[in-house]
């Protein structure tokens, strides 16, 4: 009988992993990397935020609390889905955990039985399938067949069985900033009312961070029947530059909010009471420094795209939201290094590119589609120009 569980290894072996550790020994070594792979805004938390956390604090707030929440936060919570999405919901609807990860994990953990069926969307946020397979359930995986990465509605119908039991939907999508809006989505709860056996994960981390045209919507607002067979997952951690803060949140059935609290009481138990209390004044104070926020990353939106499409053998598509892209790099497999070996995957040109370019980003197989790679534009502007630069130059050395 060996130590490790059988369960853990389902699990594959992160493809970041070793390029990460690559970055950081480079680095140690004096080395000057890029960094373009964490996924987290560089904007400093509001003032405003922090003096709710030193209030709190001041004020005792710091033991243990409800296990899923205090109860002023669900209430906020409550405010801010009536306020900004049209959702109407009560506490006992309402989870908070220790990030939007543990609230996604707690969801499926309390719901999924072995062999039960999860339809992911590819390309897909990494805990994604690694969550789903931890509950000894099936990941399976919807590639749409459109260059966008924007799965129709057939395409949904086709992946739906009598095993399934969830749709993780994240709109914008992290790797590849897509997005559903209330059109799509409507069409989408089209196909879901033919099958009352699945409910669906409405990933909405990065709803205030879109540009363009592009107009944000969650399925529990557009087609308010599903409700009841919805999650709507969010958090403080991207549009409020908390990530370090550890605060996520959803509206659910009261049943499976019971539910999630009881995994949560036997992990984590409550989240950090003092970072409720500034999740608190984060959803319930100002917001204006969201859109100034979103115009910053709309110019490096911009600068990066334009770079990529420049460069030969790169096509990058413009994101819909969150503040990644995520090129494809087909036009470059099977080039030759200077040194005569050949760029056959997505991770060989990450590799190459940390090791001569001393750019780090995330290989597309990390999401499940290759061959691309994943850039999080959550820099400088001059940091993205000498990262542009540096790329350029690695794809010109291939021929």
């Amino acid at each position: 009988m060996g130590l490790i569980s059988d369960r853990l290894a389902r699990l594959a072996p992160s493809p970041t992993v070793a390029i990460t550790d690559m970055a950081m020994n480079m680095r140690r070594a004096g080395r000057d990397v890029i960094g373009l792979g964490a996924g987290e805004p560089d904007f400093d938390t509001p003032d405003h935020i922090k003096q709710a956390a030193i209030a709190a604090m001041r004020d005792g707030k710091t033991k243990y609390t409800q296990v899923d929440g205090i109860p002023e936060l669900k209430e906020a919570i409550c405010r801010k889905f009536a306020r900004e999405n049209n959702i109407q919901s009560t506490p006992d609807m309402i989870s908070v955990g220790t990030g939007g990860k543990q609230v996604l994990f707690n969801a499926l953990m309390a719901s999924l039985n072995p062999g039960d069926e999860v339809v992911i969307p590819v390309p897909y946020w990494v805990s994604f399938a690694g969550i789903v397979q931890l509950a000894e359930a099936v990941p399976v995986f919807l590639r749409p067949a459109s260059k966008t990465l924007k799965f129709t509605p057939d395409e949904l119908a086709a992946c739906i069985t009598d095993k399934t039991k969830w749709l993780i939907l994240n709109s914008p999508s992290n790797p590849g900033g897509v997005g559903y809006m209330a059109a799509d989505l409507m069409a989408i709860a089209k196909v879901l009312r033919q099958h009352p056996q699945v409910y669906v994960i409405c990933d909405d981390i990065y709803e205030h961070l879109t540009y363009g045209d592009f107009t944000f919507a969650t399925l529990a607002a557009v087609a308010p029947d599903l409700q009841g067979r919805v999650v709507t997952l969010n958090g403080v951690s991207k549009s409020y530059c908390m990530t370090g803060w550890r605060i996520g949140y959803c509206a659910a059935p009261p049943d499976l909010v019971k539910a999630m609290a009881k995994v949560q009481s036997q992990s984590t138990s409550s989240p950090n009471s003092i970072a409720q209390w500034a999740a608190l004044a984060a959803l319930d104070g100002p917001i204006d420094f969201i859109a100034d926020h979103c115009r910053a990353f709309a110019v490096r939106r911009r600068l990066v795209c334009d770079a990529l499409n420049a460069m030969p053998g790169i096509s990058c598509a413009e994101p819909d939201g969150a503040f990644y892209v995520y090129p494809s790099i087909s036009g470059l497999i099977g080039k030759t290094r200077p040194d005569g070996q050949v760029i056959e995957t997505d991770a060989d040109f990450v590799r190459y590119l940390l090791e001569a370019g001393e750019v780090a980003v995330v290989p597309g197989i990390a999401f499940g589609l290759s061959p691309y790679f994943r850039i999080s534009y959550a820099a400088s502007d001059a940091v993205l120009k000498e990262a542009m630069s540096r790329i350029g130059r690695i794809v010109d050395n291939l021929t």
